[in-house]
């Protein structure tokens, strides 16, 4: 018989939701168990949000030696060392590894390393240890899917291999014009690769409002980054110095790597799920709007609920559930809610509705959205950056949507997130005084002008 240990709260996954669960559960003196078969940290810190942003950091750096002169500072970029670009990012993961290592010690969560599987709706079995929790949280995140047929392997890649490339690919096929799709495409042109992306839907980041999806293939092509939208993958043929992809459309591209970013899927195969009730679509896991997933004292959080599949929303969703089980009783978490950001050159942000999505909410005739372009801020004219900040609201009636596009911009979605969330009216956000010059003033004009006042706007 195997051994059983006894807990408050048993985690199976310790990414962003698990880990913030656990944290957040210790805090409220419960006991726990934090189970990860990898790393502490999940896919965001060591394969996702944070390594990728590094390597646009790196992008960014060059893109700015590259066009110094027009600032008139004299430098050329000698190029990319891809060695030390790796150091960097790996340099970074490793501290917040070792933060996050040393918060979890000193809180006294209980880190298990090992594949935990469900073998009971109130026990986790690791290595043949097995972890009974009063409450169950599951948290056991995403992996990159592929297309039925498509193997990952040789030049074709997922976001996984591609971070760990030790050379700058001369041309790259992306197929996806998602999140990560145009995160890399954005990078590997800053590197000088020739880059081409593949997308079924109509528009580039599909998901973000149309004005965004419209303004960030306008500064793709003026960047050179090709893309075929309304484009279905067909196949691919390895050669011995490269790929050759075929869409439905009987065209052929050729290049040296192909990067299959057609999104995440739940990891949730062979952990016991199914087998203990838990209930499920597709590979996802339900939940009602306080992540209880109708079984027992099973809670589910992160990737493997449906919905943003983003490291931030796991975060919350763990925070919130640790909450509910000791008895706070905190207020759902609304997804429209949840910022939005791809760090692309220029950032695409946003957070709420969508202008369709608000039209489809309020009726057509009760929404009114306005753009105000960046051409009239300073700040980012000195930063040479291109692109607006879009604000949509009910007509009378509060901001529910904004959405930015323009360098450095995903900065400013702490602001949209507030104005959002807290159902302010344009009135209330142009009676704010944004600083000078600063790229933050740029929601204040945009809000002073929905509200009939435009001052550096043209009407």
């Amino acid at each position: 018989m195997a051994e059983t240990q006894e807990y408050d709260i048993v985690i199976l996954g310790a990414g962003s939701g698990g880990y913030a669960a656990a944290l957040r559960a210790a805090e409220l003196d419960l006991k726990v168990a934090l189970i990860e078969a990898d790393k502490l940290g999940g896919t965001c810190l060591h394969r996702g949000c944070i390594p990728t942003k590094a390597l646009l950091h790196s992008a960014e750096v060059a893109d700015t030696i590259r066009e110094s002169a027009g600032v008139g500072v004299k430098s050329s970029l000698e190029g990319i060392d891809v060695s030390a670009v790796n150091s960097f990012k790996e340099g970074i993961v490793t501290r917040l590894y070792k933060g996050l290592q040393g918060l979890v010690s000193s809180r006294k969560v209980d880190l298990v390393n090992g594949w935990g599987k469900l073998v009971s709706q109130d026990t986790v079995e690791v290595n043949g240890t097995r972890y009974r929790g009063k409450h169950v949280i599951l948290a056991s995140g995403s992996y990159s899917r592929s297309l039925p047929g498509l193997e990952i392997g040789g030049r074709v890649l997922t976001s996984e291999q591609a971070l760990e490339l030790d050379f700058v690919p001369k041309s790259a096929i992306v197929l996806g014009g998602g999140v990560i799709g145009v995160e890399f495409a954005s990078v590997w042109n800053s590197f000088g690769t020739d880059v081409t992306i593949i997308e079924g839907l109509p528009n580039l980041v599909p998901n973000e409002d149309v004005a965004l999806s419209k303004g960030l293939e306008r500064a793709f092509r003026k960047r050179k980054i090709a893309f075929h939208t309304k484009t279905m993958f067909s196949g691919v043929e390895q050669t011995d110095d490269g790929v050759k992809v075929t869409t439905q459309d009987g065209k052929t591209f050729e290049a040296e790597l192909l990067l299959v970013a057609v999104g995440r899927g739940p990891a949730t195969a062979n952990l016991g799920y199914e087998e203990n009730g838990i209930p499920m679509e597709r590979g996802f896991v339900l939940t009602d709007e306080r992540l209880h997933t109708g079984v027992g004292n099973v809670y589910a959080v992160g990737d493997i609920v449906p919905g943003l599949q983003l490291a931030h929303r796991g975060f919350q969703q763990g925070i919130f559930v640790a909450e509910e089980i000791a008895g706070l009783n905190p207020a759902p978490i609304v997804e429209s809610g949840i910022p939005r950001v791809t760090y692309c050159e220029p950032n695409v942000a946003s957070v709420g509705l969508t202008e369709a999505e608000a039209k489809e909410t309020y009726g057509a005739d009760n929404v009114v959205a306005l753009e105000y372009n960046l051409g009239g801020n300073g700040k980012s004219q000195i930063l040479q950056t291109q692109g607006f900040v879009k604000l949509v609201r009910e007509k009378d009636g509060p901001i529910v949507g904004v959405h930015m596009l323009g360098a450095r911009l995903g900065e400013l979605i702490g602001e949209g997130q507030l104005i959002v969330n807290w159902e302010a009216y344009p009135e209330d956000v142009a009676a704010l005084v944004h600083a000078h010059p600063t790229q933050d003033e740029a929601l204040g004009e945009a809000a002073l002008a929905l509200a009939g006042k435009p001052l550096h706007a043209h009407n």
